[in-house]
């Protein structure tokens, strides 16, 4: 029994008192993925304490065997995508931010070795940055199965269920999304009047890579 289908046996028990291993199991990955559809820090923690407190009512008034049968990582995921739906259409005047080291705190950069010279670990920052901020140019829909399959680590069938899309759907949304991120990223490579020295296209995609 993995750990998911686990804790919905115990909040199928008792939401109240199971709810709190919920908070602990996936608070960071709701804001992960809020802070990357939207590139706010605020409104990020803003829908994933909101997701939280609409899963917790929901569970709250749902029959024990439904809370049971719950699916929770594409479940929760779902909730959290709506939510930050509906706060961009708000801000659909927004444009992504200048600084996106709120990315790269939440964990958007490749593991390191722990051997990693000054220089290259900024390089790999810079990487981080620029793989970022080309996420947050991609289509709202592709930008979310990106997420959720690659990011946030979900199967094609749970993004499906998350999104409410056709499995077909969210596999042709990943390649097309993949592609354009390839494409941005090879472009921000490009030699430009920047005084920095141009970044060889191969360091980018290879950060690609290391979120798929």
């Amino acid at each position: 029994m993995d750990s998911d289908t686990a804790l919905a046996a115990r909040l199928a028990s008792g939401v109240e008192a199971a709810f709190p291993a919920v908070v602990a199991e996936h608070q960071d990955r709701l804001y992960s993925i809020a802070l990357r559809l939207l590139g706010d820090r605020r409104d990020a923690e803003e829908v994933a304490q909101d997701a939280l407190v609409r899963a917790f009512r929901a569970m709250r008034d749902y029959p024990h065997e439904r809370v049971a049968a719950l699916r929770l990582r594409p479940w929760l995921a779902s909730i959290t995508i709506n939510l930050a739906r509906n706060r961009r259409r708000r801000h659909d005047d927004r444009q992504p931010p200048a600084a996106l080291e709120p990315l790269l705190d939440a964990g958007f950069e490749p593991a390191s070795d722990g051997r990693s010279a000054p220089s290259t670990s900024a390089d790999r920052r810079e990487t981080q940055r620029e793989l970022a901020a080309a996420l947050l140019r991609l289509s709202p829909a592709v930008r979310a199965a990106i997420v959720l399959r690659h990011v946030d680590g979900l199967s094609v069938a749970e993004v499906a269920e998350a999104l409410g899309r056709p499995e077909g759907t969210i596999k042709a949304q990943v390649h097309r999304g993949l592609r354009e991120l390839r494409t941005l990223l090879v472009t921000a490579s490009e030699p430009s009047v920047s005084h920095r020295s141009p970044m060889p296209a191969a360091r980018p995609l290879a950060a690609l890579e290391a979120v798929r």
